[in-house]
């Protein structure tokens, strides 16, 4: 088969790799239909994920239709059409029992961890890919459903939702302020909506990107690059701040203006990942009582936001700008790392 493989920082290739082989009875294997790309795979392209190995096939999103089941497989059948989560997650541990899926005690390559493909064993940007704990780690796609409509549900969508929307405690009514409007951001814009928010407020540097967040649902946008920008939020709020500041961009600067914008009482959700330590002003925020989460997806809503998705209630075929085929995965990685110059959002590539 084909697949995108690591070749050690900076180097990649579209080349020959073996198909994968069933090796646990709970595995599946997968022909892929389409898959994406990540800011993770690139941050992997850049070094920043040394434990990722040289020859490792990149990738944690994508559909697929089953082509083999595994003798432990008993809800799946060959034939079926799936979402792939980026998380695999045994679904029998304690954290898992928890909905803690990112946490599995029981993922292959890394105990406690559940984001595996692509990282520990081999990913999705392939023509096959194995999925272990199958039955747990796919969801059959509805009839109808689009590949552009499916392929968010493995990683954004339920990434914006959980670790934006749910971590922040979004309530009815609330202002709700998204710092980034990259496909992460604009997913927990869309799917603030789904709590009833008064205002859902996107603030990023690219007036483009704006543009998108508007389109996405947000009520109002803010360009941070001006200088009043935080008067302009402050504005929109009763002056005191928003209810529930969400960071996704992943640099120290867009943490600490989700700080600054929290009112008394607020909640700070991060979801961007950050490359390196950011300074936190305890001795400024202690006195406002607000709460500050974080974490990684755990993928639990992704059957709820299947529904949603299916039913035309979240339109998530929006995300995708770009089409490509697996034989144009190179520039599809070129048109994602450069996604301001190509006004790009997520890639298809089927």
């Amino acid at each position: 088969m084909k697949a995108l493989v690591y070749q050690g920082p900076g180097k990649k290739a579209w080349e020959e790799m073996p198909d994968p082989k069933i090796e646990q009875p709970t595995d599946v294997i997968v022909k892929m239909v389409a898959t994406t790309i990540c800011g993770t795979d690139l941050h992997i392209l850049k070094g920043d994920v040394p434990e990722v190995e040289v020859g490792r096939i990149l990738g944690h999103e994508g559909i697929g239709v089953i082509t083999e089941v595994g003798e432990g497989v008993s809800q799946l059948a060959v034939g079926d059409r799936v979402i792939l989560a980026c998380v695999s997650s045994c679904g029998k541990c304690s954290n898992c029992r928890k909905g803690l899926y990112s946490h599995c005690l029981d993922p292959e390559g890394i105990a406690g961890i559940g984001w595996i493909f692509g990282y520990m064993i081999d990913g999705t940007q392939a023509e096959f890919v194995r999925v272990p704990f199958a039955e747990n780690s796919v969801y059959k796609v509805p009839e109808g459903m689009t590949d552009a409509e499916g392929i968010l549900l493995s990683d954004i969508l339920p990434t914006g939702f959980e670790m934006g929307v749910q971590y922040g405690q979004v309530a009815p009514g609330d202002v709700v302020a998204v710092i980034g409007s990259g496909p992460v951001g604009l997913a927990a814009v869309m799917t603030a909506r789904l709590y009833g928010p008064s205002k859902v407020i996107a603030i990023d540097l690219d007036n483009a990107r704006l543009a998108r967040a508007a389109d996405f649902g947000a009520s109002d946008t803010v360009n941070s690059g001006d200088a009043d920008w935080k008067q302009q939020v402050l504005a929109l709020t009763d002056g005191l701040g928003v209810d529930v500041a969400i960071e996704a961009v992943g640099i120290p600067a867009t943490f600490t203006m989700a700080t600054i914008i929290v009112r008394p009482g607020g909640n700070v959700a991060n979801i961007g990942v950050h490359g390196k330590p950011v300074d936190l002003a305890l001795n400024e925020l202690w006195i406002k009582n607000i709460d500050i989460s974080m974490g990684l997806v755990n993928t639990n809503t992704l059957g709820m936001l299947l529904k949603l998705v299916a039913e035309h209630k979240l339109p998530a075929e929006k995300f995708v700008t770009h089409e490509f085929s697996f034989d144009q995965i190179l520039e599809a990685y070129d048109v994602f790392g450069h996604a301001a110059e190509h006004d790009a959002l997520k890639v298809l590539i089927h």
